[in-house]
Order: structure tokens, then sequence, then C-alpha cells
């Protein structure tokens, strides 16, 4: 295979790599899907808090009258008007800003979870680079995101010009009503233009999210060597290894207990040990131990056989003994072939089964 294969970008890329990709706030999102989002928190909260905000509007609106007929002449005065139209206008953003931010974050959240990354606020010579600044600028990425406003905008343009456009019979009839009912037509009309200006974000929202998370992965194709030196740098990684062991610890464990039903009997002492038993005396010169395990294991154990069918026989000597000499996939030693002769007799003779 020629050696340029090795440079091609023609792998998905590791674990590892999304990882650290991740840490540095890179991830694939749409910034679409936290718009829309945003624009349904936004009227939903103006209508929840409509006559709320309505009273604070009234009040800034009635101080700002009493400040035009009282002479400008009490620092004191204004300093507290100022203070009190401050208030106010507080009470009335607060709600639908706290409901914009959280609205926004949660977006956010769904789409990559949560991602605390100081690396993305590390300050880099390489951002006031005004070369590569200006690279930015007409990168494929940028232009496309500019591509992107464009349409969008034309896009609410067209749905809001072909929604006036059939109502425009209606609109060239609004001079025989009155002041009041031009209002409420007005805000009707609004009110479909900005449906339907929601169900095209929305559409644009998913494919958004789709080219994003398609874009990321392409970005974050490596090559064949890159794949390589991941791999090698992963393996002398301590919390990669404790990863590895710990999966191969629970594949075996689950290998375990897989042996436990097909056990003849498991020996207990009686809570704290527990070992599985088995002996086919045509495929087998010994009885051989398949599964053990202390404390929550033990109780796994148990628990399993109990289900089933399996005989549980309580002997500490023999559980104790047995535990410290062999482990799963070994023979019973010579010296406790009798003990566990007279066990195995026992648990045959309760089934009816000869050795």
């Amino acid at each position: 295979m020629p050696e340029d294969s090795f440079g091609e970008k023609t792998e998905d890329a590791t674990p590892r790599k999304l990882e650290k990709a991740r840490e540095e706030g890179q991830v694939g999102k749409s910034i679409e899907v936290p718009a829309v989002f945003v624009v349904l928190a936004g009227v939903f909260v103006i209508n929840l808090f409509a006559v709320y905000m309505y009273k604070h509007i009234a009040a800034i609106m009635q101080a700002s009258f009493v400040f035009n007929s009282i002479p400008l002449i009490d620092i004191r005065y204004c300093m507290s008007l100022m203070y009190h139209l401050q208030k106010e206008f507080m009470k009335i953003v607060a709600p639908v800003f706290g409901a914009l931010l959280l609205t926004g974050l949660a977006a956010n959240f769904m789409q990559v979870g949560f991602i605390l990354s100081w690396k993305a606020l590390e300050p880099k010579l390489s951002r006031i680079d005004p070369i590569k600044g200006f690279k930015n600028k007409f990168s494929s990425r940028a232009l496309a995101e500019l591509v992107k406003s464009i349409f969008k905008i034309f896009v609410i343009a067209l749905v809001a010009y072909y929604t006036i456009k059939s109502e425009m019979d209606e609109i060239l009839r609004l001079y025989d009503h009155s002041i009041g009912f031009i209002l409420i037509y007005i805000l009707k009309i609004s009110f479909w233009i900005f449906i339907r200006v929601l169900l095209v974000m929305m559409i644009m929202a998913f494919f958004d999210l789709a080219f994003q998370k398609w874009k990321f992965a392409q970005d974050q194709m490596m090559s064949r060597q890159e794949v390589k030196d991941d791999m090698k740098q992963a393996e002398g990684d301590p919390a990669v290894k404790a990863k590895i062991r710990q999966i191969q610890m629970e594949a075996a464990r689950k290998r375990m207990m897989a042996e436990v039903p097909k056990a003849d009997v498991v020996v207990t002492n009686p809570t704290h040990l527990a070992l599985a038993i088995r002996y086919d005396s045509k495929t087998m010169t010994a009885p051989m131990v398949t599964a053990k395990g202390s404390g929550m294991v033990a109780e796994r154990i148990r628990k399993v056989a109990y289900e089933a069918g399996v005989p549980i026989v309580e002997n500490k000597e023999l559980a104790r003994s047995l535990f410290k000499i062999a482990d799963v996939g070994d023979d019973v030693p010579s010296d406790l072939y009798r003990a566990v002769a007279e066990l195995l007799a026992y648990v045959y003779k309760l089934k009816g089964k000869t050795m």
C-alpha cells in the first residue's frame, strides 16, 4: 500500500480524540436549535407574564409623568426616581431574560450534554493574530454560516411576503374599520407570520443539527497513522489501563455467573462466601469450581443458584478451605476430595441421581 494512504483521514475518530475535543469545547452542535427554543420560551414567558409586565410598564409610565411635572431641583429625588425606574425595568426584563438563558442552556445540554471547558477560555496568541483572523473570516465555515444567514433572512422575508399577500384584499378594506379593529388585525397577521416563520426555523434547525453532527465527525477523522499513534498513547495511560481491567473483570464475572445455573451445588459459609461446584463423570477427572465470590458476589451467586434451582448447602469449613485454595476453573484439591464427594453424594441423593 502506498505510504500517502497513511496520511489520508479515512478512519473514524477514536474515543480518546473525541474526549480530547470535548475537553476543548469542540462538539457537534447547531446554534439554530437553541434559537428555536429561545423564541418559543420568549413567547411563552411574555404570554404568561403579560399582566405582570403590563402593571410594571404602567408604573414606569406613571413615574415618568410625575417626573416631568416636578421641578428638577432635588438631586436626592432624582436619584430615588432613577432607582425606582431601574427596579421596575428589572422586574420586567428579569423573567424574560432568565427564561431565555435557562432555555438556551437546556437546548445546548440536550444536544451535547454538560460541558465545562476551561481550555476554550484560555488566552491564546493565535486568537489575536490578524492574518489568521482574516483567514477565518473568509474560511469555508464562515462562508457557509454567511450563506445560511442570508438564506434564513430570505426565507423569513418570503414567508412574511406571502402571508401579507394572501391577506391583501382584507388589508385594502381596513380603512372602513376602527383603529381597534386594525390593531387586532395587525396582531393576527403578525401571529400567523410568527407561526410560519417558527415552523421554517424548526425545519432549518433539524437539518442544521444533522449537518453539524456530520461536519464535526468529518473534521475529527483520522489517518491510519494517527489512529496507531493514539492507541499507543492510550495504552500507556493509567486511567485507560484501569478502565480496561475493569471491563475485563466485569466480563469475567458475567461468564462466571453464567456457569452458576450449570453447577451441581453451591456451598456457602453461609453468608460471606459462596462457591459453585460442578462434576461430570464422563468429561471430568475431578469436581471443578465454576464460580466463587465473597460479599456481594457471594450473595449474587446464591441468588442465581436459587433462581436456577441449584441446591445451596451450608458447610463453613469446606467453603473456607476451598475458597482459599481453589480459583475459578480449578479442580478441587485432592485433600478436599472426600468432603466434596460427600457433599455431591448428598445432593445427588436429594435429586435421585448417581455419581
